[in-house]
């Protein structure tokens, strides 16, 4: 199966709650909700089409914990991912976490399992939120696309996607569109480590 970190993220780098203002506060955080103003029929049919695509999904602890709290409560039946996110099967990623109660579920001791997990025939496994085990799969080479939606607009607090440290990646984009609300949908297929060049064109504008 291909492995896919799947994030929204503000143009200077937030991941940090981007569907209301209690998602995620912890650290302080105040300024959640920062996506929602921009949800439209084309990104919520992107976001359905996505979701198809998925065999399972891959989770830290903390987001594995309030999704488990929060979708099996939305009841509505004309919501468009709950009886995916609610059945699809979950791989919570954690060497804390002794009970998963939001099936079916199974706990992952290490990224190596997560490895393993790929080699399975199967479509995708997708990092939804999990942002530091998103960076720490990416470090370890297991990530195979990286999906970003990009809001326009700048938090200038919160926790940062790619603010772990780690080994450069390199990125190549696959998918590029923009929804009449203004948001980027982007699709980078991974490619090894980040590139680099000297520059020999002219060195000085006058």
């Amino acid at each position: 199966m291909k492995l896919v970190l799947s994030e929204f993220v503000t143009l200077d780098g937030v991941s940090q709650g981007p569907g209301s203002a209690t998602e995620d506060t912890s650290d302080g955080f105040t300024r959640g909700g920062w996506l929602v103003p921009y949800f439209d029929e084309a990104f919520v049919k992107q976001t359905v089409d996505w979701l198809a695509r998925a065999d399972g999904l891959v989770l830290g602890r903390r987001t594995y914990e309030a999704f488990a709290r929060d979708w099996p409560q939305i009841t509505d039946p004309g919501d468009p991912f709950t009886v995916r996110m609610n059945t699809l099967p979950k791989y919570v990623v954690s060497t804390t976490l002794t009970e998963a109660n939001w099936r079916p579920t199974t706990i992952l001791k290490d990224l190596a399992s997560v490895g393993e997990l790929k080699k399975k025939a199967g479509g995708e496994l997708q990092i939804h939120g999990s942002a530091r085990l998103g960076n720490a799969l990416l470090r370890a080479g297991l990530v195979d696309v990286v999906r970003l939606v990009v809001a326009p607009t700048v938090i200038g607090t919160g926790r940062r996607l790619f603010e772990h440290p780690g080994d450069a990646a390199g990125l190549r984009l696959t998918e590029q569109a923009a929804t009449p609300s203004g948001l980027l949908l982007l699709e980078y297929e991974t490619v090894g480590a980040a590139p680099v060049a000297e520059y020999e064109g002219v060195t000085a504008f006058v």
